[in-house]
């Protein structure tokens, strides 16, 4: 697979802040490290293989199976979304952009993903997979040119295979290094070797960020849409950052595989000033906007969605709100939150535990660090059994709630620097606040989705950006969008970009 336009599945997420990670680490660990889903993986039979019937005529031009590769990408990044007509145009720009490529003769096609993240790649083969995230924040046809040409650049460049040839490379040197260095030169060799290959990464990303920008200029595509959709990125990483408290950190370093955004932004004017001044080749935004109109946007609610504080799950059927001031974040497997700047932290997971296991004696069965074990004590939730306690690990204080909720046990940790009373008041009432999602409520559950609408005369900012059903900072969501400034205003007769019910 080739590096990513922002970062592979399981890469450098810029959104994924360091203190975040750090906070979210101690839940981890006060967990004994293990592994937990929201939903626990069964043992599932194999689903039988389509054959032929005898007799059957041969056939052409049938599309190949789709190969073990794609399969395990899309079922990561929460399968496809489907929206043929989506799906046309963007191949329909493929094929123009290959055209223009250094390899005109390479096939391409390109697989929708249902995941709110912003995210684009490439597999060697020439499928590329793009998230609908990126493709709502895109503000016209060139800006989503601009990061399939990136890919493309991977592609024709090899960059794939450069950089199993240099893995491969840095194995030899140290294996090599570790059976006939002495132990200190050896792990400077191991050292070294680490990281010529960051900075091959580094270059690699650069190189096909030029490639892109000379691509979509040769499809006739305009060549700034690439440096738009990196300030796009960048505003949305800075958005993100500030809601979880945190200030924008993307300013790269030495284990970052990606080149800071700025940096990127810049080389990417640079390129489109060699093919010409800002307004040559087609933006392609009306025909953009045709697109998504109507598109999923944020979280799908099957996979549970995220309202505010408000976490709800259409397929398992349970409803959760975290405490004021918690920004929430649904990662394959867990319900993340962080508050207080990193000072708060939650983590709502579940786990399989036998049914004649009391919850009081799983909480006391070692999987907690720190557990004071005179804490702990059975409760009721919402007609659901539970129990909680306290944990000290780490110089944190942690607050435990566990839920029964059919066949799987719930487990929501809070942890926290200081655990003063009112802090503990808050997490018990958010423990208390698991409930059974009714059957009306859990198929009444929809996706927000992005709908285009024509300024009138007396819309403003402020009118439409009410209209944005975003709990947080409807406004500056509004703005980054529309790929719009703070100062800006809205032309009369323009369409725009809002996030609806």
């Amino acid at each position: 697979m080739s590096s990513s336009f922002v970062a592979g599945p399981n890469g450098r997420y810029p959104a994924r802040l360091w203190r975040f990670a750090v906070a979210v680490s101690i839940l981890f660990a006060l967990a004994g490290c293990a592994t937990f889903d929201l939903e626990p993986q069964k043992d599932a039979p194999a689903a039988p293989k389509p054959t032929i019937p005898a007799g059957a005529p041969p056939t052409t031009g049938v599309e190949k199976p789709p190969s073990k590769e794609h399969i395990r990408l899309v079922t990561m990044m929460g399968g496809e979304y489907r929206v043929p007509g989506a799906e046309r145009y963007l191949n329909g720009v493929l094929a123009k952009l290959a055209a223009a490529s250094d390899k005109p003769g390479e096939a391409y096609k390109v697989t929708i993903l249902n995941s709110p993240a912003v995210n684009a790649f490439a597999l060697p083969s020439g499928n590329l997979y793009i998230t609908r995230g990126l493709l709502a924040l895109a503000n016209d046809t060139s800006e989503v040119a601009g990061v399939m040409s990136h890919e493309i650049g991977h592609v024709t460049a090899r960059h794939a295979a450069q950089r199993a040839e240099i893995e491969k490379t840095n194995k030899l040197i140290q294996d090599v290094s570790s059976n006939l260095q002495p132990a200190d030169r050896a792990r400077q060799l191991k050292e070294g070797s680490k990281g010529t290959l960051l900075s091959f990464s580094r270059e690699q990303e650069l190189e096909a960020d030029r490639i892109g920008v000379m691509t979509i200029g040769r499809a006739g595509y305009d060549p700034y849409g690439a440096s738009r959709f990196l300030s796009a990125l960048e505003r949305s990483t800075a958005l993100r950052a500030s809601l979880f408290g945190q200030s924008n950190s993307d300013a790269g370093d030495l284990l970052s595989t990606h080149p800071t955004t700025k940096d990127r932004i810049a080389r990417a004017i640079n390129a489109a000033r060699q093919i010409g001044a800002p307004g040559i080749g087609d933006a392609g935004r009306e025909a953009w906007l045709a697109v998504v109109d109507g598109m999923d946007f944020g979280d799908d609610p099957s996979e549970g969605a995220i309202r505010g504080r408000r976490f709800s799950h259409a397929r398992l059927k349970f409803d959760f709100t975290a405490p004021d001031g918690f920004a929430l974040e649904n990662v394959e497997r867990a319900l993340l939150g962080l508050a207080a700047g990193g000072a708060e932290a939650l983590r709502l997971d579940s786990v399989r535990v036998p049914a004649d296991k009391s919850l009081e004696a799983y909480l006391d069965s070692g999987w907690v660090e720190g557990l004071q074990k005179t804490t702990i004590r059975a409760v009721t939730i919402n007609n659901l059994p539970a129990a909680v306690a306290t944990a000290r690990f780490n110089d944190w204080s942690f607050r435990v709630g566990v839920v029964r909720f059919g066949a799987d046990v719930y487990r929501i940790i809070y942890a926290a620097r200081a655990l003063a009373d009112e802090i503990d008041r808050k997490f018990l009432d958010s423990i208390n606040s698991f409930r059974r999602l009714p059957p009306d409520e859990a198929s009444g559950l929809r996706p927000l989705r992005l709908s285009i609408v024509t300024a009138g005369g007396n819309d403003s900012l402020e009118s439409l950006s009410a209209r944005m059903a975003v709990a947080d900072r409807p406004r500056e969501h509004f703005l980054l969008l529309n790929g719009l400034e703070k100062t800006a205003s809205l032309k009369s007769g323009e369409r725009y970009k809002i996030v609806v019910e």
